[in-house]
């Protein structure tokens, strides 16, 4: 045991745990820059920058690490570039890491679904808003495992630099027991420091996963502390309250009316439709999704797209919503014009989308919330605020809680979605809409997923907002519950077409079309 203890903290070991982790720091740095360029150059579009990346790949996981240090400190001087021991085998191990991190950075950013992406553009946000404030939050949380096992191989895969005599952890202890022949105390003694090498690093990842986590505790607020029950001391802390709300009310109107006027004219007038489509096509390989679809729907009112799963309602829906490009056809919003045809993919690109929905004051909930599940409810809330209308974070808080507020969420703004119910993450997401102040409100299958409790609840909320009469709404449902007590006008959709098309009670109880018919028997 003398003789373990004298080994372990022996300087001479100690230097090589120095020269260990410094070849794994320049491992893990260089292979991280040079995984995410990999990462990038695989995705392009260019055929020959992808081949060559791909090919840079099959090479250096195909060969050993231990034959590509060789080449780094042996092979490199023949072309001129002479590098020292330890900066070759840290190359060397940047460059054999390299692939392995490109492959964890897109699984990582692949694991962040589709959905994600399609509602940070109902808010507004740009594509570079999308990544940074969406996208690599959630990859980085996902790639926090898969990096923390990267730093230990690496850490590990450092001993191989013994092989071009550089003096690491590794080669010290065979010198030494060389040396000696006291094997078993000097190799015990290397092995316990790499466990506490590997330790720090796992330690260092479950200290990070705690702090990046969706379960990590939320610093109140003073605010936080009155929604959570306490009552201010004084009454004037009320009433300050809501002299704040007041004033941030106002600046939030006024924020997103500068924004819109931005884009749009002011002198336009409010339309009398807040929907038109003429002969309205798209297609998905080769099947028509939707086929010449016509119909206008008045502002003001509430619309209810109906009929079964795979009837083209969702995606009527997202092309009202500037999501999806129809194939051909026309199309109205508000007093936004749109032309398809060919051609027109490339001319209604995401930025000239992103600018249409801000003009025209549209957004959209999707089907299953689509809640960011890296923020807090009021920070979802707060999202398209800050980042789109340029709301200051103080006053878009104050919006975001009093509109939790008045949705019976109070004693949940501080939660992560995944601790909500699924009525409760649905009132986020249209508090969430609703914050942006839209004109043209779109909801796909609201209901589909929520208990019948929620769903009355649900149903009670948009008819609220319907009595306003400010906002046009849009509802895709399979529900006849839905249909008849939200519905002003409901469409009746079947295989891409509308089938029947009326007031709520002419297309649910005095129906003509035989689809119709047999459609509102089987559900009703």
């Amino acid at each position: 045991m003398e003789l373990f203890i004298h080994y372990l903290f022996m300087p001479y070991l100690l230097e090589g745990i120095r020269i260990t982790v410094y070849v794994t720091a320049i491992g893990i740095a260089g292979g991280a820059v040079l995984g995410a360029a990999l990462s990038l150059l695989q995705l392009s579009r260019v055929r020959l920058v992808s081949l060559c990346a791909k090919v840079y790949v099959g090479i250096f996981r195909g060969t050993p690490l231990i034959l590509q240090m060789v080449f780094a400190y042996d092979a490199m001087p023949r072309i001129g570039i002479r590098l020292p021991g330890v900066v070759a085998a840290g190359v060397a191990l940047a460059a054999n890491e390299a692939p392995f991190i490109a492959e964890m950075i897109r699984s990582a950013i692949a694991s962040v679904g589709a959905g994600q992406r399609l509602a940070g553009k109902t808010l507004g946000l740009s594509a570079w808003q999308r990544a940074r404030r969406i996208v690599w939050p959630q990859a980085f949380r996902a790639a926090l495992p898969a990096a923390g096992n990267a730093v230990i191989s690496a850490l590990k895969n450092s001993a191989l630099a013994m092989v071009i005599a550089v003096p690491e952890l590794t080669l010290r202890s065979t010198q030494l027991a060389s040396s000696t022949f006291d094997f078993f105390s000097i190799f015990f003694a290397a092995g316990v420091w790499y466990l506490v090498l590997t330790g720090v690093v796992s330690l260092v990842q479950v200290a990070l996963e705690s702090l990046f986590g969706y379960d990590r505790p939320r610093a109140g607020t003073s605010r936080g502390a009155v929604i959570q029950g306490k009552a201010p001391a004084i009454g004037v802390g009320m009433m300050a309250q809501g002299t704040d709300r007041d004033a941030a009310q106002a600046i939030v109107a006024g924020r997103v009316t500068e924004s819109r006027l931005e884009y749009a004219d002011p002198r336009d007038k409010v339309p009398e439709y807040c929907v038109e489509a003429m002969n309205l096509r798209k297609s998905y390989h080769g099947k028509d999704v939707l086929s010449d679809v016509t119909l206008r729907l008045r502002t003001g009112t509430t619309t209810v797209l109906l009929g079964a799963s795979g009837a083209g309602k969702s995606t009527l829906l997202r092309c009202f919503g500037l999501l999806e490009t129809p194939d051909a056809g026309e199309m109205r919003i508000g007093n936004r014009r749109f032309q398809f045809g060919a051609g027109s993919a490339a001319h209604y690109d995401d930025k000239r989308l992103t600018t249409e929905r801000l003009a025209g004051g549209v957004t959209v909930i999707l089907q299953n919330f689509e809640l960011f599940p890296h923020m807090t409810a009021v920070e979802n809330v707060t999202l398209a605020l800050t980042a789109t209308y340029g709301v200051g974070r103080r006053d878009a808080e104050e919006v975001a809680r009093a509109t939790l507020e008045s949705l019976g969420l109070s004693m949940h703004a501080d939660k992560y979605p995944r601790h909500l119910s699924g009525g409760q993450q649905q009132r986020v997401a249209i508090a969430r809409a609703l914050v942006i102040k839209p004109r043209l409100l779109l909801m796909d299958e609201p209901t589909s997923a929520l208990d019948p409790e929620s769903v009355n609840g649900i149903l009670e909320l948009v008819g609220e907002l319907k009595k306003k009469g400010d906002i046009s709404i849009i509802i895709t449902t399979h529900q006849l519950k839905v249909a008849s007590r939200l519905g002003d006008t409901v469409v009746f959709m079947n295989n891409g077409q509308i089938v029947e098309y009326g007031s709520a009670i002419d297309v649910l109880t005095k129906a003509t079309d035989p689809k119709t018919i047999r459609f509102v028997e089987a559900f009703g």
